[in-house]
């Protein structure tokens, strides 16, 4: 029950404030995420619309391919994934169903999202109360995070390779 009396304590004591308003602000929380998360998909929409998937995937090949192993055509999602999570994934289940990558470079691509997801949103609005007592700047945190996300990514991308090779070395069959 969203608006229920629940966590308390002590007669009259609760953990969330009186009247269990804990999970109702959850929810309040969770609405907010909707406006800006359907904004987002409509300005990508749009963009692919006029070509920027085939401008991304120029620009972003030789950025995404050596570093990562992955299509320049997921270019507008990695973009997208620093400020939200949400529209990363929701582009590139779009790109892993229209076959523009392989089941090897969405799991590489997975995993760079899924560590530090929407990393500028985040260490802005979660991380916002550790900033004023951290020793760096909030560029050089970002910046730390990019790239251990990157070095994610290729410790996955060299497992399915390692993977590969040993079910090939193996005479079983290579997915991807």
């Amino acid at each position: 029950m969203l608006t229920g009396q629940f966590g308390q304590v002590a007669k009259g004591v609760f953990f969330t404030g009186k009247g269990g308003v804990g999970a109702r602000e959850g929810f309040m929380f969770a609405l907010t995420l909707f406006p800006t998360l359907m904004f987002a998909l409509g300005c990508i929409n749009v963009a692919e619309s006029m070509g920027a998937l085939r401008a991304a995937e120029k620009l972003f090949r030789p950025i995404l391919k050596p570093f990562m192993g992955i299509p320049g055509a997921t270019g507008l999602a990695f973009v997208s994934s620093f400020t939200s999570s949400d529209v990363g994934a929701v582009m590139t289940k779009g790109l892993a169903e229209e076959k523009m990558m392989t089941d090897d470079e969405r799991t590489i691509f997975v995993a760079y999202q899924y560590a530090g997801s929407a990393v500028v949103t985040n260490t802005f609005g979660t991380g916002a109360a550790l900033l004023p007592i951290s020793v760096l700047p909030v560029g050089i945190i970002i910046g730390i995070i990019f790239i251990v996300k990157v070095i994610g990514a290729n410790i996955v991308r060299f497992y399915l390779k390692w993977h590969a090779t040993k079910n090939r070395n193996q005479g079983g069959a290579v997915n991807g």
